[in-house]
């Protein structure tokens, strides 16, 4: 991975320049936009205030087929094909239909990025600040492109108007401990002793564990919950992360700019599986201004197209929600049953087949050659997986 040292001090020169696609923000929206840039000889700047593969905010779990569909298994630290649910009452053994794998951050973000073409990628730690038309401000200085994509995570900092700061905003919140250590299945807790709405999870990733506790309402604190569940476990909780977890979608344009990501409300509610949504939609967003700098389509009919696309999965995202507004309401004397009678062979095939299709690893695609008006990646099935 190449050396890509933050530029503090006097050596944090002045950053003034224009590109054809400005894309803001380096963890997984950002990185999957300017994939689909590659070979298109556009030049391409992505920015973010950390280097890329910095400042790790999430479990980092995904369905397995993701991380095979992009090629980035040499990322995987350990793969799970159950799902274990506790509850006060009984534990849930699920038998999923396809498999979960906990990943290594900075190695998935750096091999995303090492396989973008130096000429046409650059990269530069820089804060945005703000935006005036064509033209994004950092702490560096201002950047112009007609193609502006904001993929900095919740806060929206390139939308227009003030942002909804929490409690009050369409907001979970989250913290993990990192314990050196092992484990072999993939758990969640759902009992309302460890968290009243939400849930604590235990996410084995070969020589460490990531424990955590979750919040649906971002009132609630998380720290001592985290270290209750987590010394309950054994395990001494060290390595803290944590982050507002988005669980509002939102628009997918506005004021000319792309949002992708947590900024356009890219994460499920319920199960708050952020990464390959991220992807997904980072993908499409990549393809429609890949198009519109092949010529092939207006700047306008790529926002509306990503729009349109963005638009037909809000019912998804809006079902999810409701579930994750329900659950909490449950008594849990009859939220036992309720995921024993999911669990069954059938079912349980049934509605975890449907939620990979919300984001399905098809869409991912596999490259193609590059050359004049070509879109680069086709998915697999798109006509299908466009519509799921």
């Amino acid at each position: 991975m190449p050396v890509r040292a933050t530029k503090r001090g006097a050596a944090r020169t002045p950053l003034a320049r224009d590109c054809d696609v400005l894309v803001c923000g380096a963890s997984f929206a950002g990185l999957a936009v300017a994939r689909e840039l590659a070979g298109s000889g556009a030049r391409v700047l992505v920015i973010d205030r950390y280097e890329i593969g910095d400042k790790q905010t999430s479990a980092c779990g995904i369905p397995t087929s993701w991380l095979q569909a992009l090629e980035l298994t040499e990322a995987l630290r350990q793969t799970f094909g159950e799902l274990v649910i506790h509850t006060p009452y009984a534990t849930v053994r699920y038998d999923l239909p396809f498999t979960f794998s906990t990943f290594d951050y900075p190695a998935l973000c750096g091999l995303l990025a090492d396989r973008l073409p130096p000429t046409e990628f650059k990269f530069e730690t820089a804060t945005v600040t703000g935006r005036t038309g064509d033209t994004v401000r950092t702490d560096r200085g201002e950047i112009r492109a007609p193609l502006v994509v904001d993929a900095l995570g919740w806060r929206r900092v390139l939308g227009t108007g003030e942002p909804i700061q929490p409690p009050d905003a369409y907001l979970s919140r989250g913290l993990e401990v990192h314990p050196h250590g092992s484990g072999a299945d993939l758990e969640i807790w759902i009992d309302r002793a460890i968290i009243p709405a939400g849930y604590g999870w235990s996410f084995p990733a070969h020589d460490e564990v990531r424990v955590g506790v979750g919040s649906f309402r971002p009132a609630d604190h998380v720290k001592e919950p985290t270290v209750a569940l987590t010394r309950g476990l054994h395990r001494e909780p060290v390595g803290y992360q944590g982050n507002w977890i988005p669980h509002r979608f939102r628009e997918a344009t506005q004021d000319g700019v792309f949002f992708v990501g947590d900024s356009a409300g890219h994460c499920l509610p319920l199960t708050a599986e952020g990464i390959r949504t991220a992807l997904y939609f980072g993908i499409a967003c990549g393809r429609e201004l890949r198009k519109t700098i092949a010529g092939q389509q207006s700047k306008a009919a790529a926002e509306t197209s990503y729009a349109t696309f963005h638009a037909a999965h809000r019912w998804k995202f809006e079902c999810m929600l409701r579930a994750q507004q329900l659950v909490p309401r449950v008594p849990p004397r009859l939220l036992t049953p309720a995921l024993k009678a999911i669990g069954r062979g059938r079912f349980v095939h049934w509605s975890f087949d449907h939620y990979l299709a919300i984001a399905h690893p098809d869409f991912a695609g596999r490259p193609l050659a590059t050359g004049s008006g070509s879109l680069g990646r086709q998915p697999i099935g798109a006509d299908a997986a466009l519509h799921r």
